[in-house]
């Protein structure tokens, strides 16, 4: 009998662990991050030295800003949107050239992707994170020439002035419809295939730049746009301050 009723507890315990148990409730608060807690010594302590190392790379001085290039200040192009597109272009092509032995024709970026001014006087790391703080990267796509003239064509409706290289746009100033298109300079030739440097955002279509799904090819750089941007601040002494329009209205 002793046995027995050992024989059935044991049955009981290996019954009850094979048993799959499930959560039935689920509870929990929001904590807020107020000054109602108070800092933590330790805490403080222990970040400290690395805040410090951080802040001092960011605000390593890298260049010169002779005035604020501000994305506010323009109808079809902005200092700072030609600045992004041109130093693009500049930085990118020499990649573009030693990978693929080609040569990037245009550049296009979004308004919306300038996140702060570049003010003038000092330039630093930290200035190239508040305006690019994405971690896009560099993408060369190969488009057709229809597919440029769809660009066109999205630029004159959507009336931002997104950051311009290689492309130049006349058109009606009331109609809003092209007059001409050029790429650097030459007519623009639709069944010819054109280089077009963008962000990877863009590439597969953001801001409804949907003529990059019609893509022939595209190209990864490994090249953060913030990256290039720092390294074309450390590359020159005085930002420049470019005017040239990219689209202009007869």
């Amino acid at each position: 009998m002793i046995h027995f009723f050992i024989g059935l507890g044991f049955f009981l315990v290996l019954s009850c662990a094979s048993k799959p148990y499930y959560n039935s409730k689920i509870e929990g608060k929001k904590i807020g991050v107020t000054s109602e807690y108070g800092q933590v010594n330790s805490i403080d302590e222990f970040v400290t030295p690395y805040r410090n190392h951080i802040n001092k790379d960011l605000d390593n001085v890298l260049a010169y800003a002779p005035e604020t290039l501000d994305k506010s200040k323009g109808e079809w192009q902005t200092t700072i949107g030609n600045l992004m597109a041109d130093m693009t272009v500049e930085m990118g092509n020499p990649v573009f050239q030693a990978r693929h032995k080609k040569n990037i024709d245009i550049c296009i970026l979004n308004h919306g992707g300038i996140r702060a001014i570049l003010p003038k006087g000092n330039v630093t790391t930290r200035t190239a994170f508040e305006i690019m703080p994405f971690e896009n990267s560099l993408i060369i796509v190969a488009l057709k020439g229809a597919q440029i003239k769809e660009m066109a064509e999205y630029i004159l409706r959507e009336k931002k002035p997104h950051p311009l290289n290689g492309l130049k746009i006349i058109a009606d100033k009331n109609s809003l419809t092209i007059k001409s298109l050029s790429v650097n300079g030459q007519p623009l030739d639709e069944t010819k295939t054109y280089y077009v440097a963008t962000s990877d955002y863009l590439s597969n279509g953001g801001d409804k730049m949907d003529f990059f799904k019609k893509g022939i090819q595209s190209f990864e750089m490994d090249y953060k746009l913030r990256n290039l941007m720092i390294d074309y601040f450390k590359k020159v002494d005085t930002i420049p301050v470019i005017t040239t329009e990219r689209v202009v209205l007869e």
